[in-house]
């Protein structure tokens, strides 16, 4: 590869994890050596489909460039397999498979962000875990004790104001996560009112089905639009029984994780692995 290109390359990768829009890379790590793609082979993937690098051409590139677009959803790495004129391989049988090319996706952006309205016992363990999951995490709350970044020492930003004056000027984007954890309905729906039709990866608010129901009814009667509340987590969080303000944060955290990773929930003995021997 010319050495200018994989310059402009590892720029825009770059880019993309200070902030700036998302890129797949797709790197050959295996190949048959019989004229096709080379080992070391590389492609880079915007959101637009447009592309930097190359495969070889072909329908082998053609298909790893749909796979790097659709893996950004997943936000991760992966090594997939594919036959060379383009047919994925199962990677329990890609040693077997005749040709079969293995190529590592990466998936390069900025980490994705957290946004906790709502400094309380469930809100500083949100912060706790989702520092620990690898979450730029922010914390909004309207009372400087709750507000305070001493007590929240995992959050890379505290802010202390009023729930809807600080959100509405908050940066929020598609790698924004946010959730609505205050200490009573009326700020939670303040809040809801602030963010909900903004373009997020997650958007999620505590309560019981019959609280949060009736706010989301009242959204709804007042003209906003239906997909936008229907988008609105609430109850929030997985079922797995959590009572104290730790079990809950986690069974928030693994609702985010698997909305970003797009897992299955299921138990894992209950989902096909590949066995080693």
């Amino acid at each position: 590869m010319a050495e200018d290109l994989l310059l402009t390359m590892v720029n825009e990768v770059l880019r993309a994890r200070q902030g700036g829009p998302a890129v797949a890379t797709a790197t050959v790590v295996r190949a048959p050596g019989d004229g096709g793609p080379r080992l070391g082979d590389k492609l880079l993937v915007r959101r637009d489909g447009t592309r930097l690098g190359s495969l070889g051409g072909g329908p082998l590139e053609e298909a790893v460039a749909a796979y790097a677009r659709e893996a950004m959803a997943r936000h991760g790495a992966e090594t997939v397999h594919f036959t060379p004129d383009g047919r994925p391989v199962p990677r329990r049988s890609a040693a077997e498979a005749a040709g079969a090319v293995a190529v590592l996706v990466e998936v390069h952006e900025s980490s994705p962000r957290l946004v906790v309205v709502g400094g309380g016992h469930i809100g500083r363990s949100l912060c706790r875990i989702g520092a620990e999951c690898g979450f730029s995490v922010t914390v909004i709350d309207d009372r400087p004790e709750y507000a305070d970044p001493e007590r929240l020492p995992e959050a890379d930003r505290v802010v202390c104001g009023e729930f809807e004056e600080v959100l509405a000027e908050e940066p929020l984007d598609e790698n924004t996560y946010v959730v609505l954890v205050t200490r009573g309905h009326r700020q939670d729906e303040v809040s809801l009112r602030t963010v909900i039709g903004r373009p997020l990866a997650y958007l999620g608010m505590i309560g019981s089905r019959r609280r949060t129901g009736a706010v989301l009814s009242h959204l709804l009667a007042e003209g906003v639009a239906r997909e936008h509340v229907e988008r609105v987590r609430t109850p929030i969080g997985l079922d797995i029984g959590a009572e104290t303000p730790a079990e809950i944060a986690v069974s928030i955290m693994a609702e985010i994780i698997l909305e970003r990773r797009g897992g299955s929930g299921r138990p894992m003995r209950e989902v096909e692995r590949p066995i080693l021997r």
